[in-house]
């Protein structure tokens, strides 16, 4: 099921600095999340935040332990899943794939509104997401606040709609602050600098 699931990279939870979270986020939500219980009935995460805070490593994370209890995950990031709804379409086989999609017990959807995409692609991904409405959760990750969405799907329409959908039932992360790679990056240049001194 993990390899199945096409995470980037294993990323655990405990692996988090709980002191280094952002404000929007905690620890005990993150372990009420690990249980599952979010899943029973199909209620969804999206994690809102800078590039590096974080929001990759806790869907990761959350996917993983879905793995775990035996549900059917997948992780894509949202070009990712747009090429392959594009592939579908373009083979005849749209349908079947959605069919697919909406049978996965969680599906996260990485970096969405990091990479344009063409207006066709945003009624695609529409479709898909929408076909997991109340029937399976979703997690999304986006640099956008969700005010600011209108700029991925180029259709105020599509926007509402669609997250109408995504927080009919849904638990909010705000994950904003520092990269943590940024942060990294800055003490391993310190200790070098305190080394050759």
């Amino acid at each position: 099921r993990i390899k199945d699931a096409r995470f980037r990279q294993i990323k655990q939870l405990q692996e988090l600095d709980p002191r280094s979270l952002p404000s929007g986020v905690s620890m005990p939500l993150l372990h009420e999340l690990a249980t599952g219980a979010y899943l029973d009935d199909a209620t969804n995460v999206i994690a809102i935040g800078n590039s590096g805070t974080g929001k990759t490593h806790v869907s990761t994370a959350l996917g993983l332990e879905a793995c775990r209890q035996g549900k059917r995950v997948r992780f894509y990031t949202a070009t990712e899943l747009v090429c392959e709804l594009e592939e579908a379409r373009e083979q005849h086989g749209l349908h079947r794939y959605l069919r697919r999609f909406a049978a996965l017990d969680l599906v996260v959807v990485d970096e969405l509104g990091y990479m344009p995409i063409t207006s066709a692609a945003a009624e695609l991904l529409f479709q898909a997401l929408s076909e997991r409405h109340e029937t399976g959760s979703v997690i999304v990750n986006s640099n956008l606040p969700c005010g600011e969405w209108g700029q991925i799907f180029q259709s105020e329409r599509l926007t509402v709609a669609l997250f109408d959908r995504l927080t009919h039932r849904c638990h909010i992360l705000e994950v904003n602050g520092e990269s943590y790679r940024l942060n990294s990056a800055r003490q391993r240049a310190g200790k070098s600098s305190a080394a050759a001194t």
